[in-house]
């Protein structure tokens, strides 16, 4: 199933709608929250358990995105976006059943093991597409993508508890809920599949396939062998690790911290919580991505990682005393993390080119299944035991987010050793031609 060329005269600011029409849908996974306390109150599971279906859902993306990176360059976006649609909408479907039948089994097999690969395979489709289409601005084309999967949770987040609140929060009204997303879904990401178009590969072309192949090139097989992959695996992993720790557990975290105050945050604030989360994190994933063409990918990063540390300190030291300030701060953290994702393919392609970068970017993906567990699993088991030995409120998260500011650290560090990446990795002039050609007719 190969996308059409596009013809003479297409404009390529198509292409960035058929990808947000896909990463909007699966961005759904960051309103995960919202289902949490009604799952847990229907089906009698404590937080760690009820973050499993998220947590497996973001490692089977990176798998996903590692594993079928190769083959999403190989047969084009139309075939990644179709069977992106296939799984995510299946997985939907299958959790419906699973809470139907008060079997929470099947909720983490469908929306964790094959929602995910939708996840992972729709995550990696549009990208390295965007970058032969946009060689001129690639932090920009990407982030204007990969801000769609940020901003999912912006629209599913106030839509899931809208529908819980019509359909209620018993395993009944959830499965309603869950059937909806998957067939609404369905039908938002065939858009995509519709639109998609690939560069034609006539040379002196803006923005196409050959263009964009110029300079250094190294292949994925390759680029796993160099110090710069696994260093950016660090710094992505790190990254994410931070960000995903408060957005999974957003909404029971600042009901939590302000719990004991005279201004408590009710249920349909902290939906609205979760839904400014998801407006940082896309408005980062564009903002930030952008601000990268102009001053560098290793000076971005430096702010991401820095700066968000600086933030966590805020929130640990000053958080239950001023909304306004966990909020802020809160939000700081999330752009940072979505413009973490939108920067890295940009990130990729100045060290590694564009011959293989998808595939080279599904496979740095296996850094944030890494952090899809860790993230998640820091906050909650920490919160778990803190309330078993009596605690309440902010200091439920206190020790969480002092080893979130030592991750962002480790990141920092990472970031500063990473270098170009040394010749004897490269494709050699005369191979590279014979690369090119054939993964043109292939995209073709």
């Amino acid at each position: 199933m190969s996308p059409p060329v596009a013809p003479p005269g297409w404009s390529r600011w198509l292409v960035p709608p058929a990808a947000l029409s896909v990463h909007l849908s699966i961005g759904q996974a960051y309103a995960w929250s919202v289902f949490k306390p009604p799952l847990e109150s229907a089906l009698g599971l404590s937080g760690t358990q009820s973050a499993l279906p998220f947590q497996l859902g973001i490692v089977m993306l990176g798998l996903s995105a590692a594993f079928g990176g190769t083959l999403v360059e190989r047969k084009g976006p139309r075939w990644a976006m179709t069977v992106a649609l296939v799984c995510f909408s299946s997985g939907f479907l299958l959790s419906a059943l699973g809470a139907a039948l008060e079997q929470y089994w099947l909720i983490v097999f469908g929306y964790g093991f094959v929602g995910g690969v939708g996840l992972g395979i729709g995550y990696i489709s549009p990208v390295s597409t965007l970058i032969k289409w946009f060689p001129d601005r690639p932090g920009m084309a990407t982030g204007i993508a990969i801000m769609g999967f940020g901003g999912g949770a912006l629209i599913a987040s106030p839509w899931s508890a809208q529908m819980l609140e019509s359909f209620g929060s018993d395993s009944s009204g959830i499965a309603l809920a869950f059937l909806v997303h998957g067939l609404s879904y369905a039908v938002f990401m065939l858009l995509g599949v519709l639109l998609v178009r690939v560069p034609r590969a006539a040379p002196g072309a803006r923005g196409t396939a050959r263009q964009a192949l110029t300079g250094p090139q190294v292949s994925a097989n390759q680029a796993i062998r160099t110090p710069q992959f696994w260093l950016l695996w660090i710094v992505l992993c790190m990254n994410v690790t931070a960000g995903i720790g408060i957005l999974e557990k957003a909404a029971p975290m600042i009901t939590d911290f302000f719990a004991d105050t005279s201004t408590p945050v009710s249920v349909t604030a902290a939906a609205g919580f979760v839904a400014l989360l998801s407006a940082a994190n896309m408005a980062g994933r564009i903002g930030w991505s952008s601000t990268s063409d102009l001053i560098g990918r290793k000076n971005i990063y430096r702010v991401y990682l820095g700066v968000g540390a600086l933030m966590y300190a805020l929130i640990a030291l000053f958080g239950d005393s001023s909304k306004p300030l966990f909020i802020l701060c809160a939000l700081v953290i999330l752009s940072f993390y979505g413009g973490g994702f939108a920067t890295v393919p940009a990130y990729l392609k100045d060290l590694f080119g564009t011959h293989q970068v998808g595939a080279i970017h599904g496979r740095l993906l296996t850094a944030w299944s890494t952090a899809g567990v860790l993230g998640p699993l820091i906050v909650n088991w920490i919160a778990d035991r803190q309330e078993e030995a009596g605690r309440h409120g902010a200091s439920l998260y206190g020790l969480s987010f002092v080893i979130m500011i030592g991750l962002l650290v480790v990141g920092f560090v990472a970031n500063e050793l990473v270098r170009p990446v040394h010749p004897r990795h490269h494709i050699p002039a005369p191979k590279e031609a014979a690369h090119v050609e054939p993964q043109q007719s292939e995209s073709a």
